[in-house]
């Protein structure tokens, strides 16, 4: 499950600093987003993958561990991506 080009792009453009800031923590929770939405859509219609299954859950706990991060680093930055991503805090 990778996220193509464009739709990285896309979200880079959203989220960072500038075009070119794809390592920034916004970002990177942006993109954790995308992959586990793709991942959660794939799983619905393989519901035995459970490589896939681990995977997925291994990605929403790194996220959750970078919204920990961005919370206690900037809060108002933290309830902003979380409004404009549209997960639970």
């Amino acid at each position: 499950m990778t996220i193509n080009l464009k739709n990285k792009q896309e979200i880079i453009s959203k989220f960072g600093k500038d075009k070119k800031d794809s390592g920034s923590i916004e970002v990177q929770i942006a993109m954790l987003t995308q992959k586990i939405s793709e991942l959660t859509e794939h799983l619905k219609t393989n519901a035995k993958d459970f490589q896939a299954k681990r995977g997925l859950l291994m990605m929403v706990g790194k996220r959750k561990r970078m919204l920990v991060y961005l919370k206690n680093k900037n809060l108002e930055q933290y309830r902003k991506i979380v409004k404009d991503l549209k997960i639970r805090g």
